[in-house]
């Protein structure tokens, strides 16, 4: 048996050698400035400000947005996101992306509904590395259920006056702005509209939540807006229409956990693999035994079928024509199937995959947050089954 983990190697008819390019610019970045720093990182539950440099001089901030922003757009296509969650997989260190590309979900809402004005301000700096953007959207009392979201914009004059708070809001210590969801009149979604609200104004404070059973490096924050007197023209499309901006991102949010959990899938394969190669047991390698390679070839075929899933819905999203439900069901699949990854490569490796300081142990204390963030397994289910008119 001979297996090994190979992100370049993934058979994806899609590819060009542009995107093959792409990935291995990536790789030589993160075996550089990130693999011989991730288990320092990890214990020390932050990440270096230099960093934020270092991707940006790499293009890493920068992919995706237009020149004019100091980023580069011209060919960029879903392909190269998705490359890119792939590699950050291979470090294991999930808190990394979530904080380093905080961005990715903050700023795009700015690019396609912001004011020129706003675009001018914000992106350039953001995909530079200088300032950095987080999307403030998930409540202490609300969760997932955006619709329902409780904090407040009342207009005055030429300004609003938000009161409330967000949690869990990723990249949220080192944020200069919060893209927010906000209430601005009555229940329901059609109440809600989303303002960029800066981080030094009077009113905002935050809190670090650095207690978490996974993520450590995660700048992970709970913001408090009191009295924050914010201008309208720092209003994200229309007055009520904030769904729709907020909604805008979902389809690329959750592709990109899934990309990103299939491969962290490969991750713990790849471990459980080496590991059955070497060890042995009752006068035999641990891969000689028929129910470790029973275990191997489960994780494999799960892999298998979220790989293909992730091609077919990356299509889609591509071509215009994706379905909400078939993205929140593609979730709910490779969460699924990390937590099933993670803990068969737990089983095989044993007493040496509950140490900290590998691949496996990291991956299996922050599969829960997969299953979580991006929208819960169980709100997935119901918004396939709701698009599915059932």
């Amino acid at each position: 048996m001979s297996l090994s983990f190979d992100s370049s190697r993934l058979s994806n008819p899609d590819l060009t050698e542009a995107h093959e390019a792409w990935r291995e610019q990536l790789r030589r970045f993160i075996d550089k400035e990130v693999t011989p720093h991730v288990d320092e990182w990890d214990e020390n539950g932050t990440l270096p400000p230099e960093l934020w440099d270092k991707a940006a001089a790499a293009g890493i901030l920068g992919m995706g947005y237009p020149e004019q922003y100091g980023g580069t757009s011209e060919g960029i296509d879903l392909h190269y996101r998705n490359i890119l969650s792939e590699e950050f997989a291979r470090t294991s260190l999930g808190g990394l992306p979530s904080t380093l590309l905080s961005h990715g979900i903050g700023l795009p809402p700015v690019l396609n509904f912001g004011s020129e004005a706003l675009k001018s301000t914000i992106i350039p700096p953001v995909v530079a590395g200088t300032k950095r953007i987080a999307l403030a959207i998930t409540e202490p009392s609300g969760g997932s259920d955006v619709a329902n979201l409780t904090t407040t914009a009342v207009r005055e004059g030429d300004h609003y006056i938000v009161n409330g708070s967000k949690t869990f809001i990723s990249g949220g210590m080192g944020a200069d702005w919060f893209t927010t969801g906000v209430r601005t009149s009555g229940e329901g979604a059609g109440g809600i509209s989303v303002l960029v609200i800066p981080a030094d104004v009077e009113g905002v404070s935050r809190t670090p939540l650095d207690k978490k059973q996974g993520w450590w490096c995660s700048d992970t924050a709970t913001i408090y807006f009191d009295k924050v007197k914010v201008p309208a023209g720092n209003l994200l499309g229309e007055e009520g229409k904030g769904f729709y901006v907020i909604a805008h991102n979902f389809n690329h949010e959750r592709l990109s956990m899934a990309v990103m959990m299939e491969a962290s899938s490969r991750v713990c394969l790849e471990e459980a693999v080496n590991w059955a190669q070497n060890r042995k047991t009752f006068g035999k390698r641990l891969a000689d035994h028929q129910v470790i390679r029973h275990k191997i070839a489960e994780m494999k075929q799960r892999i298998n079928s979220c790989q293909s899933y992730i091609q077919y819905c990356t299509r889609e999203i591509i071509a215009g024509t994706a379905v909400f439900g078939d993205i929140a069901l593609l979730k709910v699949h490779c969460s699924e199937t990390l937590e099933f990854c993670a803990r068969e490569a737990m089983q095989i490796l044993g007493g040496i995959g509950y140490m900290r300081g590998n691949r496996v142990e990291r991956i299996y204390r922050e599969v829960r947050v997969n299953a979580i963030g991006g929208g819960s397994e169980e709100i997935m289910r119901d918004l396939a089954a709701r698009q599915y008119q059932l």
